[in-house]
């Protein structure tokens, strides 16, 4: 579990993150939703340590992740797995060496052992065959499949992911979806997503967090936004026609 007590970030004194406590809990899937620039991926930042909080704490189970040192710190993200809004994969590498790329820097594994991992997580995406082939040979969903074994392939107790499905089609992105909603459950991780999809919101969001211009304006489930009376909540989730229908028949049901 992941605790973020009164979390404030400011740059250049202007405040971007305003006084946010949450939880991120454990085996689930944790979505932060809002709209450009409301704060997300600066949240996510300080999560991972890429930016440092002007206030507050961040505690993993238990553990002061603002106040630790810099080796502690190094040593914490092992436990980390991330997966960027591009799929991030080197070029150069094929798709079995960018998933032994993790393994590679901070395992002690033999090379077999680090092979064995790197395509037992490839079978886990149902990747199987694609060993030899580079991230230029293969669609923007097989490569976000890469990245997400590449992710997992230390079995890291927590896994953060920014827009996992960004340029995907509605199809691929309910493969990305169901992918991270499995595999959160089988390997027990806190996995924290950013996303604008709200097909992702409804279908696996189990812990949703929105931000509204740098603070927390509403948490709850996918099956709570629905009847909402959070009017800045309702105007983000409803600015699609789509969702605008599907809550006028949830109204007429009721």
């Amino acid at each position: 579990m992941i605790e973020v007590r009164n979390l404030c970030k400011n740059f250049d004194g202007i405040k971007v993150l305003k006084d946010i406590s949450t939880t991120f809990q454990d085996g689930k899937t944790n979505l932060i939703i809002g709209q450009s620039g409301s704060g997300k991926t600066v949240l996510m930042k300080n999560l991972v340590g890429l930016f440092e909080p002007t206030s507050g704490q961040i505690l993993y189970d238990g553990r002061d992740f603002v106040g630790m040192s810099k080796q502690e710190k190094v040593h914490m993200r092992r436990e980390m797995g991330m997966i960027f809004q591009s799929a991030a994969l080197f070029d150069s590498l094929t798709v079995l060496e960018n998933v032994m790329f993790p393994l590679d820097m901070f395992s002690s594994m033999t090379l077999r052992e680090r092979t064995r991992r790197a395509k037992e997580c490839l079978e886990r995406v149902n990747l199987i065959g694609a060993d030899e082939k580079y991230p230029g040979e293969i669609s923007g969903g097989m490569q976000k499949r890469v990245a997400i074994a590449r992710a997992i392939s230390l079995n890291p107790k927590y896994l953060f992911c920014d827009e996992p499905n960004s340029g995907l089609d509605p199809k691929t992105s309910l493969v990305i979806d169901d992918l991270l909603h499995s595999i959160t459950r089988e390997f027990q991780m806190t996995t924290i997503i950013n996303t604008h999809d709200m097909n992702s919101v409804m279908g696996i969001g189990e812990n949703i967090i929105f931000i509204y211009e740098g603070h927390k304006e509403w948490q709850g489930e996918s099956s709570q936004i629905m009847n909402s009376t959070n009017k800045r909540l309702t105007d983000f989730i409803f600015a699609s026609d789509l969702l605008k229908e599907m809550r006028q028949a949830v109204t007429h049901q009721h």
